[in-house]
Formats: C-alpha cells, sequence, structure tokens
C-alpha cells in the first residue's frame, strides 16, 4: 500500500494511494483523525479493511497531499553514508569517520512533498538539498537485531535533507544547521515495506530546475537499513512514525557552491516510492 495524509476542502485525513486517486481511510481508523502515528500503531488490526477500502476516494489533483507522517516522535538522519558523498567532503577537508555519524533534524522542519521551502532569514546564503531515502518505522522496537529490522519498518518514502551549511558548520553539532522550519520535505507517501523488494537496490535521483545532480543506487549505503537501525536501536526506543533519513550520495550544491535561492526547484525520487518537489521561496 501506499499510506498518505491529504486535504480536501480544508480537512485532512489518511488515505492510500491508488493510481491517480487516493482513497479516504477515515471510516477504516475513525480514532486516529489525520495522525499516521497512531495508525501505524495499530497497522496490524487496521490493515485488512485499509487494503479492502476504496470509497471514498479522490483524484490526486483534487487534493493536497501532506507530508505522510506529521507527527512523528524522531527526525533521525545519518550523515556520510555514501562512500561518492564522503569522497566529496574528504577532498573538501572533511575526515572520514570511523562509524556511523547520526543526528537528528526537529520535527518542526517536516513539510509536505510539494510544499514551499523557505530561504531563511537567518541564513539565506549557503542553503543546500541531499536527496535520500527515508525508512519509516512502524512498531516500537528497542535492541533490534539486524536480521529483525525489516519486522519493524512500515515503509519508505522520499526526503530531501536541506541544510543551512553555515549553520551547520559554525557548531560541533548539526542540529541548527539541519531543523530550520520546512527543511524536512517528505513524502509523497509511505510505501509499505512488503511493496519493495530490496531497499538497497532503487535508484536515486535529484534533479535542480530540471538537471541530475544526483543520481546513485541505494546500494551505494556505507552502513544499509539494516546496519543502521540495529546500531541506533542500542541507543534509543524507535516508535511507530520515526523517519529515518538513510543518507546522500555525491552531488550535493557545495561541492559546486552552488546553494539554493527564491524560484528554484528541486525534485527528489526514489525509485518505486515516486518523488517530491519543492521551490524555495524566501522566508517573508
Amino acid at each position: 500500500m501506499k499510506l498518505a495524509r491529504f486535504t480536501r476542502n480544508g480537512q485532512t485525513s489518511l488515505g492510500k494511494v491508488v493510481g491517480d486517486r487516493v482513497v479516504d481511510l477515515s471510516a477504516v481508523a475513525p480514532d486516529c483523525g489525520h495522525s499516521m502515528r497512531r495508525f501505524l500503531e495499530q497497522f496490524d488490526t487496521l490493515r485488512p479493511a485499509a487494503e479492502a477500502a476504496s470509497e471514498p476516494s479522490y483524484a490526486l489533483d483534487e487534493v493536497t497531499l501532506e507530508a505522510p507522517v506529521g507527527d512523528a516522535s524522531k527526525y533521525l538522519a545519518i550523515g556520510m553514508n555514501y562512500q561518492s558523498h564522503a569522497d566529496e567532503a574528504a577532498a573538501a577537508g572533511v575526515t572520514m569517520p570511523k562509524t556511523q555519524i547520526w543526528f537528528n533534524k526537529q520535527v518542526s522542519s517536516i513539510t509536505g512533498p510539494y510544499h514551499d521551502v523557505e530561504v531563511p532569514k537567518a541564513g539565506p546564503d549557503m542553503v543546500d538539498y541531499e536527496a535520500e531515502m527515508g525508512v519509516v518505522i512502524g512498531k516500537r522496537c528497542r535492541h533490534v537485531a539486524r536480521e529483525d529490522v525489516r519486522s519493524v519498518i512500515a515503509g519508505y518514502l522520499v526526503c530531501n535533507d536541506v541544510t543551512a551549511r553555515d549553520w551547520q558548520f559554525r557548531s560541533p553539532t548539526y542540529t541548527l544547521g539541519k531543523s530550520f522550519d520546512t527543511h524536512g520535505p517528505i513524502g509523497p507517501w509511505i510505501t509499505t515495506d512488503d511493496e519493495i523488494a530490496d531497499p538497497h537496490a532503487l535508484m536515486l535521483k535529484l534533479e535542480l530546475n530540471g538537471e541530475v545532480r544526483q543520481e546513485e543506487s541505494t546500494g551505494g549505503m556505507l552502513y544499509n537499513i539494516f546496519d543502521q537501525i540495529e546500531y541506533i536501536s542500542k541507543v534509543m526506543t524507535l516508535e511507530p512514525g520515526d523517519v529515518i533519513a538513510t543518507g546522500t550520495p555525491a552531488g550535493v550544491g557545495i561541492a559546486a557552491s552552488r546553494f539554493m535561492k527564491e524560484g528554484d526547484v528541486v525534485r527528489v525520487s526514489v525509485e518505486g516510492l515516486g518523488y517530491i518537489e519543492n521551490r524555495f521561496v524566501n522566508e517573508v
């Protein structure tokens, strides 16, 4: 299934995308409102009815798709996780770490798949993009063995880990540079795990104003999804709806000193997961 959140006539609801339509799942999960987190907490119970639902449905061009998870408890991300990106960072003098690097994007940065992204007043000069595949957790878990990781994954989505590089580099931690409002576009929906045979065999691509700037298979990860979730779950409990961005390949803007300005349009796509497309606008 492709699980979504959508707004129609001012009302936001949960849905599933089928072709070019979205089926409203409000009657399937009346207690969930438009909370994907609550829906995923009950997913095993709700799934048969959700799969069977067919009406009411609306054309996708009649609705606004929202961030599939609007109430995640955590948005985590791994850095320097493609060799190609590590190599371009090393060329700029960044030392490659010997272990996984984790940071968080504040959940307040999350925005929708086709929503505007702000060039912030406080950091307008070095706003960058990072194309990533995201994982959405489906079950509350801790200390997950590598071989059990897929049992706790709800599904996958597309992320753009928008970053204010100047804010990122002025601190030993990444949080502020990664967490400006609107700098976490995700979507367009959650493709459930059963629909993806191998999450490490998908083409990831980013286009800036129609020009391809990043393109690589998710097989290029240094630490794959199983490694990541096994590692991070040693430290913290993961909850349904938590989003994990799994790393970006070479081609980020800073490598070419090409930063985002008002009017730029960035499209990120992942094979089998759809695409997100966001226009950059100056913060008012």
